[in-house]
């Protein structure tokens, strides 16, 4: 296992961290069938310091697309997006091992492009691993790269890169056939050396099944409480949006608590209540109003 130790004397978003161990790609792997493993996504230092104590894993989601820049998908997501999204979750944390999606086409042309771009984000981030959507077409890019010593999660089901071809956002598995495929996809990726696998947006019983039937840790979203573990998009289960997928479920209502605290305090503001003394900086001694003190 590795420590990450941070600077805790430059800024507020530096604080102690408590003394812990970093878990790492083994343990992950190994966690296969035991205490379920637990894994939100994160974006900013601050929300990593947060959910690191209470995470397994941290996935800087391409997801960032939609909830930082506004983006219709994630498909406009860059490189250079994640890589510096990467770096602040991974200065953010020291527990939790930290997982970063590769970008819509910086991997599906070939695994050699495939390892150019794990290897820069995993060079400039210190993240752990990468993540990669696809099945069987992917397999020989997931044995590629972790031959090469890049460990990689995988993501079945309903992979979001792929909406265009896929129609849409609805669930996977309606029919005989695309159930069949989906257990050939995750299968493929597990014997291609995936240490766990996203599944996403399937029918409860293939995702089941998927679990049983590979050797690595399913993390499901929108898949099984059988899963190995689960991941959702902390914008989404916090209360930041009002409209979320069906699969997910508001732990918390921050947006309207944040609606509230800014009303007040543009109340505050237009009724001179803010600043107060308590706000403000006031001379030691008596001023003539020259800033001289008499």
């Amino acid at each position: 296992m590795s420590t990450f130790t941070i600077d805790t004397s430059t800024s507020r978003a530096t604080p102690t961290p408590a003394p812990m161990k970093r878990l790492t790609v083994p343990a992950i792997r190994q966690a296969k069938g035991k205490a379920p493993l637990v894994m939100l996504t994160a974006y900013s230092i601050r929300m990593a310091q947060i959910l690191d104590p209470h995470c397994d894993m941290l996935l800087v989601g391409d997801s960032l697309g939609q909830v930082i820049y506004g983006l219709p998908s994630t498909i406009p997501v860059s490189l250079d997006m994640m890589c510096a999204h990467g770096a602040a979750v991974v200065r953010g944390s020291y527990h939790a091992l930290v997982v970063i999606d590769m970008p819509f086409g910086s991997y599906e042309e070939s695994p050699e492009q495939a390892f150019r771009s794990a290897a820069r984000v995993l060079k400039e981030t210190g993240a752990a691993a990468v993540k990669l959507e696809g099945g069987e077409a992917m397999a020989e890019t997931v044995a590629f790269l972790s031959a090469r010593g890049i460990p990689v999660m995988g993501h079945v089901g309903l992979t979001p890169q792929a909406v265009n071809a896929l129609g849409g956002y609805g669930a996977r598995g309606r029919s005989d056939a695309e159930q069949a495929k989906l257990l050939r996809d995750a299968i493929a990726i597990d014997q291609a050396g995936a240490f766990a696998i996203v599944v996403e947006g399937v029918l409860e019983p293939i995702a089941v099944e998927m679990t049983h039937k590979i050797a690595c840790p399913t993390i499901g979203i929108g898949a099984s409480a059988a899963c190995d573990g689960q991941v959702l998009v902390i914008d989404d289960m916090l209360g930041m949006f009002d409209r979320v997928p069906r699969f997910v479920k508001k732990f918390a209502d921050l947006s309207s608590q944040i609606d509230a605290a800014v009303r007040q305090y543009a109340e505050d503001v237009r009724d001179r209540a803010f600043p107060t003394l308590d706000q403000t900086y006031q001379p030691k001694h008596p001023s003539n109003g020259l800033g001289k003190a008499e």
